[in-house]
């Protein structure tokens, strides 16, 4: 049914994926990380589109070999020690190809890859790529996304595009930029913003792009310091439970009828939801649910897979800790849209709860819907289980 968090003692190598809208400063951000000693041996991917300089990524402004500058993939060795590798066509193909080079020695022996987006990009694509490949899933992990966040223009750009808002959504972490010449109260609206958007991803300042590594990766499931999974953290669902609560609170407090897209949806029953057009955000719905009964793994994969199949679209990121009946080990599962990464075993329970808990970050899916879906699998398998007996 499941497979290792990390099979045979090997675990495999962490991606970052770098994203935020166009003018948010990723370059700015990665060029200064790139400089930092705990960012030595880091491969970094540029995944953009037709003919790209790499004059902005060369810290020093020096290339010390060129492997393959004909090619759809060019390998630049920088002073960093890092690796830069500039991809025009297939992603996979890059990612093995780097990952082979990395074996035969024909590349520093990395320890960790970032892949940095287009500001244009739906990082969806890219995290399929990484979810969906079994010969990647052995050589690479998903460590976490990085948006970055323009403070003074992502007011505007949340509202006339959906793709910074995806890019949002999506986040294990959030870095915002240009706060030191941005209005305050425009910047702390941003931040509430930011909140009900995403309310699990930490929101981090970066001044002329200077941020400590440290507060960026290691985002994943895999803690590299334990050397152990770190489910509390990964999931995260305290932030989603204060969520609700703070949305409930707002709710009974004000009695306006509009809708911030918060989990109690106002969906006064009719099966749908009034948004303000003009804020794409307005769409998107975070919510925790909590199982407290151990479930069948029918249930699970029937339940996860129909919203995949009927909501994949909408279904930005997903993430669950499952207490799968008859397994004393607990199972993680994640996925972006329609697809899910393959369930793994863990280990052990994180700790004396045993309850299962599904974080959701969804366009247009209220909390009724999910557990609705949940309810029908949960019935349909009594039904079976007394037929049986």
């Amino acid at each position: 049914m499941t497979q290792n968090a990390s099979p045979g003692g090997w675990t495999p190598l962490p991606i970052s994926v770098l994203t935020g809208f166009l003018g948010s400063g990723k370059t700015t951000l990665l060029t200064k990380l790139l400089v930092h000693p705990a960012m030595a041996k880091t491969a970094v991917i540029i995944n953009e589109f037709g003919e790209i300089g790499l004059d902005d990524l060369l810290v020093q402004g020096e290339l010390l070999n060129h492997v393959d500058p004909a090619g759809q993939t060019q390998f630049v060795k920088m002073n960093s020690g890092c690796l830069c590798c500039t991809v025009r066509g297939d992603l996979e193909v890059a990612l093995r190809d780097l990952y082979l080079k990395r074996v035969r020695g024909q590349v520093p022996e990395f320890v960790r890859v970032v892949i940095e987006t287009t500001g244009l990009a739906d990082p969806a694509p890219i995290l399929h790529t990484l979810i969906d490949d079994p010969v990647l899933a052995a050589y690479y992990r998903l460590d976490g996304v990085v948006a970055t966040v323009d403070a003074v223009n992502a007011d505007a750009q949340l509202d006339a595009q959906f793709e910074s808002v995806k890019q949002i959504a999506v986040a294990d972490r959030l870095v915002l930029t240009k706060t030191d010449i941005a209005d305050p109260a425009k910047v702390a609206a941003l931040r509430a913003r930011l909140a009900a958007i995403n309310p699990a991803a930490p929101v981090i300042v970066a001044v002329q792009g200077q941020v400590d590594p440290a507060l960026l990766f290691d985002a994943g499931l895999y803690n590299p310091e334990t050397k152990t999974a770190d489910v509390r953290r990964w999931l995260a669902e305290e932030a989603y439970a204060a969520k609700k609560d703070h949305d409930h609170a707002h709710d009974h407090g004000h009695d306006h009828g509009h809708d911030h897209a918060h989990d109690h949806d106002h969906d006064h029953g009719h099966g749908h939801v009034h948004h303000d057009v003009n804020r794409h955000d307005d769409r998107i719905r975070a919510h925790c649910l909590v199982v407290a009964e151990p479930m069948e793994w029918d249930v699970v994969a029937g339940w996860l897979g129909s919203l995949a199949q009927s909501r994949g679209a909408d279904l930005l990121r997903m993430k669950g800790l499952v207490n799968v009946a008859g397994e004393d080990q607990p199972v993680v599962v994640h996925g972006v849209q329609h697809l899910f990464h393959p369930p793994a075993r863990l280990p052990a329970w994180p700790d004396a709860d045993r309850r299962s808990k599904f974080v959701f970050i969804t366009r247009d899916v209220p909390r009724a819907d999910l557990e609705k879906t949940l309810a029908a699998f949960q019935t349909d398998a009594a039904k079976r289980a007394a037929l049986v007996r």
